[in-house]
């Protein structure tokens, strides 16, 4: 029975089940696992693998981890003195160049976690939600030099849920990439690979998601938009607002019935209420800058004096 001789490029643990699925597949012989380098993490700034490289070494896969695997020696070695038949690339963080794209004889595919050609870049599940899609899905694509622009070799989709933050589809898509990959290689081993030519006209992109694009501005957003902004950006990088020039991070944001001016605040039933362009929000959880996640009552009776002069303010 043929096994193919496969490396794996990741970084994150959304590449798990993908690798527990590789080495134990009877088609495929699992040579490489390609990461990023160790680093620090947490307050302590502990040293600390990357989900795959901590799996690659539980598991005694060979084990490459590196900033820039386009200029590893170590790599190059490996690569030479062994056969690589195929490539798979999943939220790896970095651009392989010509030399690697050329290594294996059937080729090398990138996992991707929406349809393509819709939100080519680095964070497609945080967009999806922050647009308000109903579907996303995952694709495998041939990779090219130009990122996400290869043909579609396969793809499956995937609801997105009315409750789904960025969180619980990242947790969907990680079990559908799976699930996708097992389908894809029974289609190396029947040598029937069909592909699909992206349509450039409809490409969208997904860059890097940066802290500041979590700031809700209440006055000039409607409730959906804003909803959306917060389920998308949980828990990474979160949501906050300024109140009283005091930072809140948003833990947990509801719908209201009450009518209130867009950016205006009320603590109407010991409910802390902002009014958006379109309807009015409950910001039912929070936590204040330094402080521990509280709700909005007792948030409120923390500030007692001051109850009716809550404002939106901007960043101090």
């Amino acid at each position: 029975m043929k096994k193919f001789n496969l490396a794996f490029f990741g970084t994150p643990d959304i590449c798990i089940p993908c690798l527990e699925l590789l080495d134990s597949h009877q088609f495929i012989n699992l040579k490489l696992v390609v990461s990023m380098p160790d680093r620090p993490k947490g307050r302590g700034k502990k040293m600390s693998s990357p989900e795959v490289a901590s799996w690659a070494k539980e598991k005694n896969v060979n084990l490459i981890q590196t900033a820039n695997i386009n200029k590893d020696d170590e790599f190059k070695l490996f690569v030479t003195e062994n056969k690589i038949d195929v490539i798979i690339v999943f939220a790896f963080s970095q651009f392989l160049g010509k030399f690697i794209l050329e290594i294996p004889s059937i080729g090398c595919f990138n996992i991707h976690t929406s349809i393509l050609p819709k939100y080519r870049g680095a964070a497609p599940i945080q967009y999806a939600i922050l647009n308000g899609d109903q579907n996303t899905g995952v694709s495998i694509q041939k990779m090219v030099k130009k990122m996400d622009a290869g043909d579609i070799c396969k793809f499956n989709q995937c609801e997105i849920d009315q409750e789904d933050t960025s969180e619980l589809l990242y947790n969907k898509l990680k079990l559908k990439s799976a699930e996708l990959l097992n389908d894809f290689i029974t289609d190396i081993k029947n040598e029937d690979i069909h592909y699909i030519v992206q349509d450039e006209s409809k490409v969208t992109f997904a860059p890097v998601i940066k802290k500041e694009q979590g700031c809700i501005n209440f006055a000039e957003e409607n409730s959906t938009q804003i909803i959306n902004r917060f389920k998308a950006f949980t828990p990474w990088p979160g949501t906050y607002f300024y109140l009283n020039d005091k930072r809140i991070k948003i833990i947990e944001i509801v719908a209201d019935n009450s009518k209130l001016k867009a950016g205006t605040v009320s603590t109407d039933f010991n409910s802390l209420l902002i009014g958006t362009k379109t309807d009015t929000l409950r910001v039912k959880t929070l936590q204040l800058e330094g402080k521990k996640p509280c709700s909005d009552i007792d948030f409120i009776n923390g500030f007692k004096n001051t109850i009716n002069q809550f404002l939106i303010t901007e960043k101090p």
